[in-house]
């Protein structure tokens, strides 16, 4: 009788031993979201995020990321100008690069997920197989496909699909275009620039799922959100936030975009007004004044032909679709680089009829412009036509107004005759 009872206890307490082994073993994995702030490089405007996993057990902090590409690889500029933008899954240390954000002046803010420890290890597993040689490359879109976007399903994944039930068809507070000036507002050229290349594709409304291509959209998501876990209970998704630094004299990310026409407005009267009095200065001192406004329109249309020309490379020869169905190359084209030798011909040719056909063909040049420009704001009021390029429109038209009546040499001309 006594060894059937000490027989028992033993049993009972192997059975009690496993259990603390398999608990202790279940509560090694913590996994976490780091969500890090804007860098100074252009591509790191947007932020940066990656997925922490910490083994208690094995002593490690891996830093799962996404958004790893290298200037190095065979033929990057030829593919990054097609469109062709191949990035990888690395892992690292978590310390390393959390360190190293420290050190470039970034925000790093860190999300503990509060997840069963069986998800915690299917999610361990998926990623370190998404970090295999044969799965670490993917095709990378900079609203679709993304370090955001892949940690934003891996979370629906963690969650069984209710992220994306919670999200997928909820509205979102700005377009994709308003998102991305959030974040260039304080660069005028890089804002100007960008907001240019961009089409009507992304000027429609979205979800808060789409906006999360977006690191800090992510956060903001997941603080707050809760799910049903497979025994029914209501759990938050993130049990703790902890800020591990932030940025001293970075510019802000804005909570709502700025207005910017208005400032683009402004410059192009300002140009507008200086062709106005350029052509003024013809009839007191007519060289100068020639040259002065001859140059001008020689710059102007270097500049934004060169901008047509990578427009209508980027609309119709590459994969970049967010460029697709852009209004701004049907008046901002590479036909305005005509105006580089019209324009130095009007300014210092001695021959009369030379300027004569120099001016005549940029007069014809800059009604083109002006009347395209006018057509892309009429089209606006017709459905699937609508574009937020009125920062383009407030800068070209003003100046091509003006120099779509240059009427100085043609006067002069048919006088003569």
């Amino acid at each position: 009788m006594i060894n059937i009872k000490i027989r028992f206890l033993a049993i009972i307490a192997v059975f009690l031993l496993r259990g603390v082994s398999l608990s202790a073993q279940d509560d090694r994995l913590t996994l976490k979201i780091a969500v890090t702030g804007p860098g100074d490089e252009l591509y790191f405007w947007w932020g940066h995020m990656a997925l922490v996993v910490e083994d208690t057990a094995k002593g490690t902090s891996l830093f799962y990321d996404w958004g790893v590409f290298s200037f190095e690889e065979e033929d990057f500029f030829v593919d990054f100008a097609f469109g062709r933008l191949i990035y990888l899954c690395a892992v690292s240390s978590a310390e390393r690069n959390f360190r190293r954000y420290i050190e470039t002046n970034r925000d790093i803010t860190v999300y503990t997920l509060n997840l069963p420890p069986e998800v915690e290890e299917k999610i361990k597993r998926l990623v370190e197989d998404n970090v295999r040689p044969e799965n670490r490359a993917y095709e990378y879109h900079h609203f679709y496909q993304n370090c955001s976007t892949r940690i934003r399903d891996i979370l629906d994944v963690a969650v069984n699909g209710q992220f994306k039930q919670e999200f997928g068809n909820a509205p979102g507070r700005y377009t994709l275009r308003q998102h991305v000036r959030r974040h260039t507002w304080f660069s005028p050229f890089m804002d100007w620039i960008l907001n240019f290349l961009m089409g009507q594709d992304i000027d429609v409304p979205i979800t808060i799922w789409d906006e999360m291509f977006l690191p800090s959209e992510v956060g903001e998501r997941i603080k707050d959100f809760s799910y049903i876990d497979e025994n029914g209970a209501t759990r938050k998704l993130v049990s703790a936030i902890e800020v591990l630094n932030r940025s001293v004299n970075r510019p802000q990310v804005l909570d709502v975009p700025r207005r910017q026409w208005d400032r683009e407005l402004a410059a192009g009267l300002f140009m507008a007004a200086a062709f106005v009095f350029f052509q003024f200065l013809q009839r007191r001192k007519p060289f100068l004044g020639r040259a002065l406004f001859g140059l001008s329109q020689s710059a102007i249309g270097l500049f934004w032909g060169i901008a047509g020309l990578v427009l209508f490379f980027m609309t119709f020869f590459t994969n970049h679709d967010y460029t697709y169905h852009n209004a701004n190359v049907i008046f901002v084209n590479p036909l305005l680089l005509i105006a580089v030798p019209c324009g130095i011909l009007y300014a210092f040719s001695k021959n009369e009829k030379k300027r004569f056909i120099s001016e005549s063909v940029l007069r014809c040049l800059w009604t083109y412009v002006f009347l395209g420009g006018v057509l892309t704001i009429v089209i606006k009021l017709f459905p699937g036509f609508y574009q937020q390029n009125q920062v383009t429109q407030a800068l070209v038209l003003p100046s091509a107004f003006i120099l779509s009546r240059q009427m100085e040499t043609v006067k002069q001309f048919l006088n003569k005759r």
